[in-house]
């Protein structure tokens, strides 16, 4: 970013949308998906990807991808580092919950400076993830790799480790909530719920949760039938 004006608050919430929409997908970004995970007209994505372009941060064609050019893909890593990091305080140091804080942190993030991060980044112990599990970028603008793979895709009964939860779905942060689900518990995959060792039960989330997959003896939990965990029975 040295040599360029800091984005404006709408280029980097475009810039993070981007980031969102590609980090755990491997499908292609295009303006549709930017107006619908900004809430936006087309015509509006269609201007501000053509400003982004011009400023080099993005590279598209008109009927391609949108693509991060190398610098837009470092700006955009710093609008998410500040983003998590923002979060990971809120969770920690103020008590808000993992539904709350994703709105509290949108708008914070634009007004918070590169040393006040630093700062933030040091009280809270350089953490590597954030309270829904996403990799805090570094401020070298490198970005932890993961092997975790979406729940849904996972064969039934085979026990993981929750890894990352998307924030997009309050209902699914409130079921994993309600079961003492989190980042770092060990589960089960029954149909399409998840299963703690405890036998507490979130149902209907697989399609909101990334787990890394482990050894079937590497995991104590009971096998519960698949019938009991995607059941509306309260357990």
């Amino acid at each position: 970013m040295t040599g360029s004006p800091r984005p404006t608050t709408a280029e980097e919430d475009y810039l993070k949308a981007v980031f969102a929409l590609s980090e755990w997908a491997s499908a292609p970004v295009t303006s549709s998906d930017l107006a619908a995970e900004l809430g936006v007209a087309n015509s509006s994505v269609t201007v501000m990807v053509r400003k982004l372009v011009q400023r080099g941060w993005l590279s598209h064609e008109k009927y391609s991808p949108i693509l991060f050019t190398p610098e837009g893909y470092t700006v955009a890593l710093s609008v998410v580092r500040r983003h998590r990091l923002l979060e990971t305080f809120l969770v920690r140091q103020l008590g808000y919950t993992w539904e709350e804080v994703h709105d509290e942190a949108d708008a914070l993030e634009h007004a918070v400076s590169d040393l006040f991060i630093e700062r933030l980044d040091a009280l809270l112990g350089r953490p590597a993830a954030d309270p829904h599990g996403d990799r805090i970028p570094r401020a070298d603008g490198t970005l932890e790799n993961t092997s975790a793979i979406l729940a849904a895709v996972l064969d039934d009964g085979h026990p993981a480790v929750l890894e990352r939860v998307s924030d997009a779905n309050p209902a699914t942060l409130r079921a994993l909530s309600q079961a003492g689900l989190e980042p770092g518990s060990r589960v089960q995959v029954k149909g399409s719920a998840l299963v703690s060792a405890d036998g507490g039960t979130a149902r209907g989330v697989t399609g909101d949760v990334w787990v890394r997959a482990l050894e079937h003896e590497s995991c104590s939990l009971e096998t519960i039938p698949a019938s009991d965990a995607d059941s509306g029975d309260p357990r």
